[in-house]
């Protein structure tokens, strides 16, 4: 199970390009394009009434088997605006909600998208994208050292312990730990500050825990 904590940061760097529903197709598409995002809350008066996507934009346009001109095409997009066909049902959530609580509920709700809401106030948005950079970051991927997974087959208590008592006496920093549950076993995936893989998997092997997955990123 993946370690539990606010997403706060993930969405403050996209605190959110917002659009009017008068703005035009033509011009949601260019600030879509200018600022490298795929969707763009619709606002009045600062609260929050729609939501307008790229996949919206391209169910509501002309087939490109249509026998209409470019000129047509850009009249067309000119003159239908967001609140012609956006989504008006804008699923949201909180700034305190836990990441795992945003996951399930866009699988849930079958969207890759949540508007972040600060009560009546909008301060962004998460999209699964988000999610999955967090998943690698609560992983270790990005960090220097060594990523290795023990496997628990008798679950008890202590465990954990030992291996933070294992990487201490080695001097090695935990910087990451996830545990998961499975059917027959536990796998503990443990990030440590060293790049000694070859080390890291002996010492463990030696205590009598099955060591795989051994992974290492270099500096």
């Amino acid at each position: 199970r993946s370690t539990l904590f606010p997403y706060t940061t993930l969405f403050r760097s996209a605190l959110a390009v917002t659009i009017t529903p008068d703005t035009t197709v033509i011009k949601a598409l260019d600030l879509m394009r200018q600022h490298d995002i795929h969707r763009l809350p619709v606002v009045v008066k600062g609260q929050l009434v729609g939501l307008l996507t790229e996949s919206v934009i391209a169910k509501n346009s002309p087939s490109t088997a249509t026998s209409l001109s470019v000129h047509e095409l850009n009249y067309l997009l000119n003159k239908t605006t967001a609140a012609d066909i956006m989504i008006r049902r804008v699923i949201t959530t909180s700034p305190d909600a836990l990441l795992e609580q945003a996951a399930s509920e866009m699988r849930n709700m079958d969207v890759g998208v949540l508007v972040v809401m600060d009560h009546a106030q909008l301060v962004g948005i998460i999209t699964d994208k988000d999610i999955f950079e967090a998943f690698i970051d609560i992983n270790g991927y990005y960090t220097p050292g060594t990523r290795f997974v023990v496997e628990v087959v008798d679950d008890k208590a202590g465990i954990l312990e030992d291996i933070g008592e294992t990487t201490a006496k080695h001097n090695w920093s935990i910087t990451q730990m996830n545990v998961y549950h499975l059917d027959d076993k536990t796998n503990v995936v443990v990030h440590v500050d060293t790049q000694d893989s070859e080390e890291v998997a002996r010492v463990f092997q030696e205590k009598g825990y099955k060591v795989s997955g051994v992974f290492v990123k270099p500096e």
